[in-house]
């Protein structure tokens, strides 16, 4: 199992699909995006901070409103088109890292995880299967967003409590970890909900719950632990 720290103190810089960003910050760190004539972005309305008065904007059409408000998920998202400067913040500590796709590359994170992604990245989100041990007893959202690259090279911005670490898990290699505490996964790693029990002899102390990951593929994991329920932001 290979084991390398996504992100770090220094500040994170590139550019890609006519988007030139920059992470400042350490302790509630700020994504700062400069967009090209034609070149966008999309987001979550809550997180915007500050923007060029002249970019354009429009509101992303989105499937399965009743479900996504019933789910607590944002029922607006919002396309920043170029060009021009805009700044996305959580009001979380934590840290702001790029992952970035090639055409066709998928990438699955949990709810209230995506800070921004470029225009050419597809969003939609899918079902959390086992409803009851993934949800209730796992303490994971109700849905999963996924994210796939339509076109050339595309890049999503997530925020991370703590720090973040990501394992390449060979096939069929697996790893258990605290729900709420995994924050990306390639589609070929799987996700399963178990139960270590704890009860001994005629003393029943109930049973810890977590998630199991078989690869192959990314996994990331946000050293900050993270309770979707207790948060909407």
């Amino acid at each position: 199992m290979k084991t390398q720290l996504v992100i770090s103190h220094m500040d994170d810089v590139g550019s890609v699909a006519g988007v030139g960003y920059q992470v400042q910050g350490e302790l509630t760190p700020v994504l700062m995006i400069e967009l090209s004539s034609g070149a966008s972005v999309f987001y979550e309305h809550h997180v915007l901070l500050t923007k060029d008065p002249d970019l354009k904007f429009a509101r992303l059409k989105l499937q399965g409103a009743l479900k996504r408000m019933v789910a607590g998920l944002p029922l607006i998202l919002v396309s920043a088109i170029g060009p021009g400067h805009i700044a996305f913040s959580r009001e979380h500590p934590g840290h702001v890292f790029a992952i970035h796709l090639k055409q066709g590359q998928k990438l699955l994170v949990p709810e209230h995880v995506l800070l921004a992604a470029t225009g050419n990245i597809r969003y939609d989100f899918e079902w959390v299967k086992g409803f009851f041990r993934n949800q209730i007893l796992g303490g994971n959202g109700m849905f999963i967003d996924r994210f796939t690259c339509t076109e050339g090279d595309g890049a999503v911005w997530l925020h991370g409590h703590g720090n973040v670490l990501e394992y390449e898990l060979e096939p069929g290699e697996q790893i258990d970890v605290e729900p709420g505490a995994w924050i990306y996964r390639d589609p070929s790693v799987s996700m399963e909900t178990a139960a270590m029990d704890l009860s001994l002899g005629f003393f029943s102390g109930g049973s810890l719950w977590y998630n199991r990951f078989t690869g192959p593929g990314r996994l990331g994991v946000q050293t900050g632990y993270w309770e979707p329920t207790s948060s909407g932001s």
